[in-house]
């Protein structure tokens, strides 16, 4: 009994996970507008890859304050040489230097022969002193050369040591890095941020496209039904002798023209079905379409200015720029810094450790007094550079403020062409069903029908050329707030 519950609910969930698995595979359906952009802002390619930016950013903030800590460097050394200075200098960083390794054997051994007498009898003071008064004897003494000293065994020596260094004063250079590296990491939050406004505009006016795409397929669909019953009234009349063949291959080219323009309607919205599936990184099969009619925009232009991100930017570049002009300064200021160095040398690797440690503690100052002027027209650079920014946040503000007004005229405009061209569509509709009325009783043309007909699907044209250009700039106005 228990295994067959174990088993149906295995099934259970298998049945569960490739339903799952088909409906990810399908694709989302009836996506609404504000899932689709909470989905962009979690899986849309470009602002992941902005992401990993803001966060390499961030990493590098902590290693400018790592430079704060100084630096701790551990050194193993392993060397063997013959060398006459090396063995010395070897044997005296592992404390095991003697007189021996002077040669002093071979100095003593001189110093023997002079306190001896020609006989082999030891000399007396008075002997002694004439031996070493003599300078023949004290030039062959001092040019002896101590074979030892001169001519060493070749010798191991290890040597380990950690040293820790640390910057005490850098003329507030290492403290401006700091906050160049947080302003970078504000920067990089301000390109996502901005990247993510470019995809809330770019799924936005994806779903206005479709939306009226989907409009407009259905208005061409009314149209091409209305055609076909022309069609078919035409081939009455024919069967009556009332109209002829060329009446029938006119309306069969305006309904042609209009098969033309449903599939030309249909390919872009598919089209941008790929494209907003792009942008979620996500197949989408349908949406919900969104109020063509209710969409506007009322932000201020005070709003803009202060949410921009261009402006924000610049702002921040300008305070980037300022920081920089105090890092040059530190040129001409004195650097001063602490070291610390623990280690021990032995013939062996660790051997005798504690007998041969050794310690150096020590403190650096050092400021340049002369570069030849390279320090001083390098200042000049970065406040010519701070100059240019400033400028470039004034043009940023000028900038958005007219691309601001020119938008909302834009707009305006087109809210009134909006107005008018509906107008103009219904009373396009309106001749156009009373002309093929006329048609139907003799009193106008198939021509006239056709023109009439031509003339409101020029009408629709217009209208969703008009309603498309209002929505692009009505959502490039969000795109310069957000």
């Amino acid at each position: 009994m228990v295994s067959k519950m174990i088993w149906a609910l295995l099934l259970l969930i298998a049945s569960a996970y490739g339903k799952s698995e088909s409906d990810t595979a399908k694709g989302y359906t009836n996506l609404p507008l504000k899932k689709a952009l909470r989905l962009a802002n979690r899986q849309n390619i470009e602002i992941d890859i902005a992401e990993f930016d803001r966060q390499i950013a961030r990493l590098g903030v902590k290693v400018a304050r790592g430079y704060n800590f100084g630096k701790l460097d551990a050194t193993v050394m392993g060397l063997r040489s013959n060398d006459a200075g090396n063995v010395f200098g070897f044997k005296l960083q592992s404390r095991e230097a003697t007189f021996g390794d002077f040669g002093f054997d071979q100095f003593l051994s001189g110093f023997g022969e002079a306190m001896m007498n020609p006989d082999g009898t030891m000399a007396d003071f008075q002997t002694l002193a004439q031996n070493f008064g003599n300078p023949q004897a004290q030039q062959q003494l001092l040019d002896t050369m101590p074979d030892r000293l001169n001519y060493p065994d070749a010798r191991d020596h290890y040597d380990v040591k950690v040293r820790y260094m640390l910057p005490l004063y850098t003329g507030f250079k290492l403290t401006n890095y700091r906050r160049i590296a947080d302003d970078m990491a504000k920067m990089a939050r301000l390109d996502k941020q901005k990247i993510e406004a470019q995809k809330s505009f770019e799924v936005r006016k994806t779903y206005y496209d479709i939306s009226l795409l989907d409009k407009f397929e259905h208005d061409l669909s009314v149209i091409k039904g209305n055609i076909e019953h022309l069609r078919d009234a035409t081939l009455d009349f024919m069967k009556e002798g009332y109209a002829k063949k060329t009446d029938l291959m006119e309306v069969e080219s305006k309904l042609s023209n209009v098969d033309r323009m449903l599939f030309e309607a249909r390919a872009n919205r598919e089209l941008s079905y790929d494209f907003l599936s792009f942008l979620l990184d996500h197949k989408v099969a349908s949406i919900k379409h969104v109020s063509l009619d209710t969409f506007d925009c009322k932000i201020p232009l005070a709003n803009v200015l202060k949410r921009n991100r261009d402006i924000k930017k610049a702002n921040l570049g300008y305070k980037i720029q300022d920081e920089m002009v105090d890092v040059t300064k530190s040129a001409f200021q004195p650097e001063v810094g602490a070291f610390v160095e623990y280690g021990s040398s032995d013939d062996t690797f660790l051997g005798h450790f504690q007998d041969h440690d050794r310690y150096t503690l020590g403190v650096q100052a050092k400021m340049n007094l002369f570069s030849g002027g390279s320090d001083y027209y390098k200042l000049q650079q970065e406040k010519l550079k701070r100059l240019k920014v400033k400028r470039q946040v004034e043009l940023a503000r000028k900038g958005i403020t007219l691309k601001y007004k020119k938008i909302t005229t834009e707009i305006a405009n087109a809210d009134k062409q909006v107005e008018s061209l509906k107008k103009e569509l219904e009373l396009a509709e309106t001749i156009y069903q009373n002309y093929q009325e006329r048609y139907k009783e003799g009193l106008a043309s198939i021509n006239d029908v056709v023109i009439k007909q031509s003339n409101q699907i020029q009408k629709l044209l217009n209208l969703l050329k008009v309603q498309n250009l209002r929505n692009q700039k009505i959502l490039e106005v969000y795109r310069l707030a957000y």
